[in-house]
């Protein structure tokens, strides 16, 4: 039985994991380098430890660079786009939803938790969900299932009782690793990934319930396919959303 929605932040609710990667791209074209995306996706959804940028550069280079300086550069190009984003489609009614049907909310996030704080804040669900799972709880970030397990502890329920949403391959793998049902979203940024089996994937949650996005978890879980929205399928009949003929 569904009781709680548990919810990843950055490229999820909000994506800041789009405006991250392109400043980063800005800083390497200024220095006459490139950042393929194959390398960056190595540490999306999980942390830096799986992918340096500071270090990848400074090899592309061939030479030191100042990490301080590089890093300060990054997070203003990407502070000012991360301060206009708002909500993805569909999020703020998957969640209007979620309350609405008497389901728990939290966040499991590999952010720390005033990064986590900050977005929910912008995008207005703050007092929507108020229990979060972040950086700063768990001695492993995903794909680890620390961060989901604790979200399950927090709001005293069972994790095959949660529904995950995600965007990320390290997200997906940490959700299925605590046992919890789970439906990625892609971002312009995670969308060429493998997802591993067991997770649905879907291009929008818009139209979608909690409930009909927990069958559509639950069939793949089961490793079924749940008709129209395979993973793998064209996207284009994907997009056209549940109950499209």
């Amino acid at each position: 039985m569904l009781r709680a929605l548990v919810l990843d932040l950055d490229g999820t609710i909000v994506d800041t994991e789009t405006a991250i990667f392109r400043a980063w791209e800005e800083v390497y074209r200024r220095r006459g380098a490139r950042l393929p995306q194959e390398e960056w996706l190595k540490a999306v959804g999980s942390s830096q430890a799986r992918f340096d940028p500071v270090a990848y550069l400074a090899h592309q280079l061939g030479q030191a660079v100042d990490r301080a300086q590089v890093e300060a550069e990054a997070d203003a190009l990407a502070a000012h786009e991360v301060r206009q984003l708002g909500p993805r489609p569909g999020v703020v009614e998957l969640v209007h939803a979620a309350q609405a049907e008497q389901l728990l909310l939290a966040v499991a996030s590999s952010s720390p938790r005033a990064w986590v704080d900050a977005r929910l804040e912008q995008v207005g669900l703050a007092g929507a969900i108020p229990v979060r799972a972040t950086a700063d709880d768990v001695a492993q970030v995903k794909p680890a299932p620390d961060l989901f397990l604790e979200a399950a502890r927090r709001l005293g329920i069972e994790p095959a009782q949660a529904l995950v949403v995600e965007d990320s391959v390290h997200g997906a793998r940490a959700a299925l690793a605590a046992g919890m049902r789970c439906v990625v979203v892609p971002n312009p940024v995670t969308e060429g990934e493998a997802f591993p089996q067991g997770v649905a994937v879907l291009p929008s949650l818009v139209g979608w319930t909690p409930q009909a996005l927990w069958t559509l978890a639950c069939e793949a879980w089961e490793g079924q396919e749940a008709k129209g929205f395979t993973m793998g399928e064209d996207r284009e009949a994907r997009a056209r959303g549940p109950g499209a003929g």
